[in-house]
């Protein structure tokens, strides 16, 4: 178990953005499926490190652009911490004998049918890696930035020791925010959130209509999402926006 190594990536992501980082080993992935297990991702993996940068709470606040802010924060916040996981994996090989790749933050993705799914879900493994826990939107909040951060994650053969679970529900008590207002209706009456009724409703993207047309067309989905699809563009933030969890204040340091 290499504590150095550990506080060494802790420094290491201190000086790239200040990035909220968490640490899993991946027996913590016990339940995750075989094609999206760390062991498919990364030859003899030990631990899933988890990384996030948070949006500015103001581009919530813009009166009239906030999804203008969310689309430009989003893809650029996806880009550098891809770059950042480069940068971590070739930190990591040079500290020692271990392999080391990282997971993407967004594309490319594999796709089960019509459904998108990350090499790794960084949901899970943020879970995993004590950095949040699920709220009843069905995303991660953090402790300090709620929903706001974006994900990324590097899965290597070191063997670094796990950080703490957060075992409490971090939704305010009696909350609903997220349900009530949620426009494309993407929770069941029990209270289950249902991605697939949520993703075409905000997910837009000006090729998907042209290059995706009929059933031969999207055989091909997968190659169009992760070649021409990068740049989405979000049509709805409302759980973003309505949660309380991310109008909280930043800690100040």
């Amino acid at each position: 178990m290499d504590k150095g190594l550990k506080e060494s990536i802790k420094k290491f992501m201190e000086k790239r953005g200040g990035c909220a980082t968490g640490f899993a080993p991946v027996e913590r992935f016990l339940e995750a499926p075989e094609k999206h297990h760390p062991s498919k991702i990364c030859k003899d993996a030990k631990t899933v490190i988890v990384f996030g940068i948070p949006i500015p709470r103001g581009i919530l606040l813009s009166p009239d652009y906030d999804l203008y802010g969310i689309h430009r924060s989003y893809h650029t916040l996806y880009r550098q911490l891809d770059e950042i996981g480069i940068a971590l994996c070739n930190f990591i090989e040079s500290e020692g004998p271990y392999a080391a790749m990282a997971v993407p933050s967004y594309a490319p993705m594999i796709f089960h049918g019509a459904e998108p799914w990350g090499l790794l879900s960084l949901k899970h493994a943020a879970v995993n890696a004590g950095l949040g826990a699920f709220g009843k939107s069905g995303q991660v909040y953090h402790p300090e930035y709620g929903s706001l951060l974006r994900l990324a994650a590097v899965v290597t053969s070191a063997e670094i020791p796990g950080d703490e679970i957060i075992e409490d529900d971090p939704c305010p008590k009696g909350c609903n925010a997220c349900r009530e207002k949620c426009p494309a209706g993407a929770f069941t009456e029990s209270g289950d959130f249902k991605k697939m009724t949520c993703l075409p409703y905000s997910v837009k993207h000006a090729i998907y209509p042209l290059a995706l047309k009929g059933a031969e067309a999207l055989k091909y989905i997968e190659r169009v999402v992760n070649t021409a699809g990068h740049d989405y563009w979000l049509a709805c933030d409302q759980c973003l926006k309505v949660c309380p969890n991310n109008r909280r204040i930043r800690k100040q340091t």
